[in-house]
């Protein structure tokens, strides 16, 4: 398949391939590291910005909420940005967003200031992030140099969350939790330098924005997340909840109506009518409701039971950006002889089994006993699957869609994340109380009279009653986690369909090391 031509000006300046090629991958790849990371690096430091920002509990979800839900929503559009405007024209201008909106949000001085900074990188993100992948179809040679790419990118991508609290914890420890934002400054400068000089522009096409479909999908994602968090907190009978889900029912509804009849749809329908790029489609979702959840519970965990600090916290996830370099590694090295699907249900198959030993974490648990076993399972399905479903999206696709099927595959990843970790977090909050309650009576029970009216007044019981009640939670919602995970081998076993022979086929070329011998096997 012939890359799309780059603009007359732009061509000049083209990278040669080479160390022009691999300059432009670090770039690429630290975007999206950048990106990616700002999930969770400011996990660590929301107990320093609530007590600065005098933040509610409640509203400091938000500083999380405000970044997730600008990025999931948005980034159908972003994506289809670079293909009407420029791939590397709109990378600028989302870094150059995501870069502005960390500065302001370093600056804040208010609790309303950070969450407008918070979505405003939620925006630079959502066009970042689609044409930063966009790009490595534009950039890099089809076959192992495209293969290589996609590797690094999503290794990149599934580590970034670990990388994110290991630097969360650095800045929070060492200066400031503003510095969690102030971080991005300069990397986002340096990527605005090297972009015009190692990455090719590619061409413009004609096309329109699909506002509606963009608008309808963004309000309905947003309520359909906003129903489960209010679910967490106020039950499922709760009027508000119930109306949020109905509500963004017929709100996702009018969305699909909206591009079927649109002429230039963000989201392509006719995508999900091929089997294996749909099944990758869930697959992600699957993939991410359970990976956010584990990072987000594990976290809490490590600080709140185990007792590590910021820095502590953030180092006993190193091995997980490691274990999933070496799966993506390997994944990437593979797959040109046993095709993606081998990949994609052994790498969903140790995230279950990694998430499922992980359900055996009490309040006596040990980081190397039984959290860091675990993690190191879970981490090299992730790697493994990242790669394959990174590559089975963008194969095949026609060049003015790339944008859109890059998108979508993100979107999939945030809005999965997103719903996934609300589940998670109904599961856990039924769980809790549950436990609350038996472990409240058994506290009572020992309870001096000081102790009691302490409790009466706050409500919160003191450790270790409050560890068990924390510990049960966390194991329900793994155990729901490992079924997200085993839903996505699922998916793999049965919809998707696709050996060695048919990746080369859809890649346009010769995969070397390829189909011989392997190729007429069901992969």
């Amino acid at each position: 398949m012939t890359m799309p031509g780059p603009a007359p000006a732009a061509r000049a300046a083209a990278p040669e391939r080479g160390d022009g090629s691999t300059i432009a991958l670090v770039v690429i790849a630290g975007c999206q590291l950048m990106v990616v990371l700002d999930i969770t690096i400011v996990n660590i430091a929301l107990p320093q910005i609530q007590r600065s920002l005098d933040f509610s509990t409640t509203g400091l979800s938000w500083v999380v909420n405000a970044y997730t839900l600008a990025f999931g929503g948005l980034l159908l559009l972003g994506g289809r940005t670079g293909d009407i405007l420029g791939r590397r024209r709109m990378f600028m201008v989302g870094v150059a967003l995501f870069a502005l909106a960390s500065l302001l949000g370093g600056l804040a001085q208010s609790s309303w200031q950070l969450l407008a900074a918070r979505a405003l990188q939620g925006l630079g993100g959502a066009i970042a992030s689609p044409t930063a992948l966009s790009l490595i179809s534009t950039t890099f040679r089809e076959g192992p140099e495209r293969n290589r790419a996609f590797g690094v990118f999503a290794a990149v991508s599934a580590g970034g969350g670990a990388i994110g609290l290991l630097a969360g914890g650095m800045l929070v420890e060492w200066l400031d939790w503003r510095w969690v934002f102030f971080v991005n400054v300069p990397i986002g400068l340096l990527i605005l330098l090297a972009a015009p000089r190692w990455i090719r522009e590619s061409e413009r096409r004609p096309g329109h924005f699909d506002i509606a479909g963009a608008l309808t999908s963004t309000v309905g994602m947003v309520l359909l997340v906003y129903g489960f968090i209010r679910a967490a907190q106020e039950g499922w009978r709760d009027p508000l909840t119930l109306a949020s889900f109905g509500v963004a029912v017929v709100v996702l509804a009018v969305f699909v109506l909206v591009e079927r009849v649109s002429r230039q749809p963000i989201t392509p329908l006719h995508m999900f009518t091929d089997r294996n790029r749909a099944g990758t489609y869930g697959m992600m979702l699957s993939l991410a409701a359970a990976i956010f959840g584990m990072f987000f519970f594990l976290t809490l965990f490590v600080q709140n039971v185990l007792g590590f600090g910021p820095l502590k916290a953030g180092l006993a996830f190193l091995p997980v950006s490691v274990v999933i370099a070496v799966g993506a590694g390997l994944a990437s090295r593979l797959l040109p002889r046993f095709g993606p699907k081998p990949f994609m249900v052994l790498g969903s198959l140790l995230a279950a089994a990694g998430l499922g030993w992980l359900t055996l974490t009490d309040a006596d648990s040990t980081y190397a006993g039984s959290i860091l076993g675990p993690m190191l399972v879970l981490s090299l399905g992730m790697g493994m699957q990242f790669v394959s479903l990174t590559l089975m999206a963008l194969s095949g696709v026609a060049p003015q869609e790339s944008g859109a099927a890059s998108g979508l595959l993100n979107t999939m990843q945030q809005v999965g994340g997103s719903l996934g970790l609300s589940i998670l977090v109904t599961a856990f909050g039924t769980a809790g109380r549950a436990e609350g309650e038996r472990q409240a009576a058994d506290f009572l029970a020992t309870a001096t009279t000081q102790q009691r009216l302490e409790f009466l007044r706050t409500g919160e019981l003191p450790p270790p009653w409050s560890y068990e009640v924390l510990a049960a939670g966390v194991s329900v919602a793994f155990t729901l986690a490992a079924v997200f995970a085993a839903v996505g081998a699922l998916i793999a076993l049965v919809v998707v369909r696709v050996r060695p022979g048919d990746l080369e086929r859809m890649q346009g070329g010769a995969v070397p090391g390829g189909a011989a011998g392997g190729g007429r096997r069901d992969g």
